[in-house]
């Protein structure tokens, strides 16, 4: 699923970010392939807020439909 369609809240893991600035900026921030993530903040028709290891992130919604996610289930995660 893409990155986008998460539901605030929801924990994923990245499967796959685009090659560019995008990438590049990310792992900045230490995500990259594998990494988890949470949806923290959805805006309609704004950007999608991640939170990874206590920082907030936001990736445009152009950019979130590029991004490969793997939603992580409730009963996994514990």
């Amino acid at each position: 699923m893409f990155l986008n369609e998460l539901k605030r809240g929801q924990d994923a893991v990245v499967e796959h970010i685009p090659e560019g600035p995008l990438r590049h900026q990310l792992m900045r921030f230490g995500i990259a392939q594998g990494s988890r993530i949470t949806c923290y903040v959805k805006l309609p028709f704004g950007p999608v807020v991640l939170r990874h290891g206590g920082q907030e992130i936001a990736i445009g919604k152009a950019l979130a439909r590029q991004m490969l996610v793997n939603p992580v289930i409730a009963a996994l995660a514990a």
